[in-house]
């Protein structure tokens, strides 16, 4: 990938100059995009250390084709839209099953086993095997989400484009997101988590340790724990007011899967519902 990563470069480079119908520009944008599609590359991805590494090659390739495609009428079935990008198509040759009302954009990345209940996920998304994505749940532009995932109803997952640079959602493998929960700006959704209903996540909210009642990180749930929507009390000029927080109430032992039973009575001990 060297090579197209070098080309996209050159085009990005020259980007406010750039000829929206010279065929090699848009075969190089659309060979990026393909690639994405495919799940041949990615956005972003953990490093060994935890850490993300984003290729921003490829978001400086989503950014490039919105650049060079025009407005155009799309239909699918009984369903029109006005639109500068196509959807994805042919779901069941990829182990995909999308109900009605689901709808993927092309440069998105859907695994094998993938389910989608009426739901969104943007260019340059990637979402792992066997996850569903219920109905509701959006998936923003660049948001990866691991494998055995199960993002509940309503759950919206943000989108990063610009700066290229900047580091999009991430959610580890064997994770569950509860019921409108909202994660974006860069948030970090470690591996084995449950995530309570109704939390908000993004990179300056604090994450704190229920036990020891410090702050474990800003914008970042660590592996293999259960943790929930609370706030915190902070003193203002105006007064004493309760600020959002992410609590971790419970930590999991590696590879522990809870049934839904058992989840349901932690969750319940912290009035929280999944």
């Amino acid at each position: 990938m060297s090579d197209l990563e070098n080309r996209i470069g050159e085009l990005w480079a020259e980007r406010e100059t750039l000829v929206t119908t010279d065929p090699e520009a848009r075969a190089t944008i659309h060979e990026a995009i393909n690639a994405l599609d495919s799940g041949a590359v990615r956005v972003a991805e953990w490093a060994a250390d935890g850490s993300v590494v984003v290729n921003q090659w490829l978001k400086q390739a989503i950014l490039l084709l919105f650049r060079i495609s025009a407005m155009e009428t799309i239909e699918m079935g009984p369903f029109e839209y006005a639109d500068k990008i196509p959807l994805k198509h042919d779901y069941q040759s990829s182990g995909v099953r999308a109900v009605p009302g689901a709808s993927a954009r092309w440069g998105s990345f859907l695994a094998p086993g993938v389910v989608l209940m009426p739901s969104y996920v943007n260019i340059g998304a990637n979402v792992g095997a066997d996850t569903m994505v219920d109905t509701w749940a959006t998936v923003g532009s660049c948001a990866q989400i691991g494998e055995r995932v199960h993002l509940s109803g309503g759950v919206g997952i943000g989108g990063v484009l610009e700066p290229p640079q900047a580091a999009p959602v991430m959610v580890g493998d064997d994770t569950m997101i509860g019921s409108r929960c909202i994660v974006a700006d860069g948030a970090r959704v470690g591996t084995g988590v449950v995530l309570g209903a109704g939390a908000i996540l993004t990179s300056s909210i604090p994450v704190i340790d229920a036990e020891s009642g410090e702050e474990i990180s800003r914008g970042v749930v660590p592996d293999w724990c259960v943790a929930v929507s609370a706030t915190r009390p902070r003193t203002f000029a105006g007064g004493e007011f309760g600020l959002p927080c992410v609590l971790v109430v419970k930590r999991l032992t590696k590879g522990e899967r809870h049934e839904k039973s058992q989840l349901e009575a932690i969750l319940r001990d912290h009035s929280v519902a999944t």
